[in-house]
């Protein structure tokens, strides 16, 4: 009998939106593949324990994005309940989240990082920060690019707004140059993608909307960039103890060379997203890939506990 595979999108992030595409793109794929699927929309853990506990599924697909989804706190709940799941654990999902931790592991690692401060938003707005322009304000812990803000004059710090004053952001050093990204599945990098967007950078607006980014596959960078970009790809993976696959982001330019700006270990799985397409690059589908989170989904023993 084929697995039961509860596919788990929605959540309670900003990138609810993304998640549910995610979702609906994996489900269509599992279901060719022969799986027995069932979609979940998550809205409250409650009634997810519930649905878990009624479908008593073999794995759980996580289609989840952003906070909630792919910081841990699924992956926590699932080693707790002892039902395999896709993507990362708990540790290595919470600390990719957290971009300040992933620098400094990086910068512990010989893996090239913009320089940065972190402050909470109050602190920035009554301080200022000790970073030159250009910079980028982040927050700490969020996907997709959301709440982002470049900073290239003092007018341009009208724009910065973050709802919470206590909000954790960093404040790094703007990297001018190619946007680039890697894919590791198993531990092997697949590719270096170049994404040239419309518009200033690779926002959330651009990750999402059709026609709105190029990719150029594979990137056109000098030989010993491309090597470096998938050999600090593989690396960060490996450090951080993720599972089956994860995404780096990076920029290169010829003075700084390859600089990490940080990892998804929930990477997406839209028609637009990244990590399909470098799969679909080397020969794979997009089924296959699927299969492939399926059957190496896993949950931390309660041995191990």
């Amino acid at each position: 009998m084929s697995k039961k595979v509860l596919i788990l999108s929605g959540g309670f992030s900003a990138e609810r939106e993304i998640s549910l595409i995610s979702g609906r793109g994996v489900s269509l794929a599992l279901r060719q593949s022969g799986y027995q699927v069932i979609e979940y929309d998550l809205t409250d853990i409650p009634s997810f324990i519930k649905e878990l506990e009624k479908q008593k599924p073999d794995v759980v697909f996580n289609a989840l994005h952003g906070n909630w989804g792919e910081d841990g706190e699924i992956q926590g709940l699932l080693d707790l309940l002892q039902i395999p799941y896709t993507h990362s654990g708990l540790k290595a999902s919470a600390i990719g989240m957290d971009k300040e931790i992933t620098k400094l592991i990086c910068q512990t690692s010989g893996i090239k990082v913009p320089k940065g401060e972190k402050q909470t938003y109050i602190e920035f707005k009554t301080q200022g920060t000790k970073i030159t322009m250009p910079y980028v304000i982040k927050p700490v812990s969020d996907g997709s690019s959301v709440g982002v803000y470049i900073i290239k004059s003092p007018s341009d710090l009208l724009k910065v707004d973050y709802k919470d004053s206590d909000q954790e952001i960093l404040i790094e050093e703007y990297i001018e140059g190619k946007e680039l990204t890697v894919s590791v599945l198993d531990g092997k990098a697949l590719a270096v993608t170049e994404m040239r967007p419309k518009k200033n950078f690779y926002d959330y607006e651009a990750k999402y909307t059709d026609n709105m980014t190029e990719h150029i596959l594979p990137a056109d960078i000098p030989v010993k960039a491309y090597n470096t970009a998938l050999n600090y790809a593989e690396k960060l993976h490996k450090i951080l103890g993720c599972h089956s696959v994860s995404r780096t982001d990076m920029r290169y330019n010829e003075k700084d060379g390859v600089v990490v700006l940080e990892i998804n270990t929930n990477p997406g799985m839209t028609p637009l997203s990244l990590v399909p397409e470098q799969f679909k690059y080397i020969g794979g589908s997009y089924e296959e890939l699927c299969r492939i989170l399926v059957e190496k989904a896993h949950c931390r023993k309660m041995s191990q506990l």
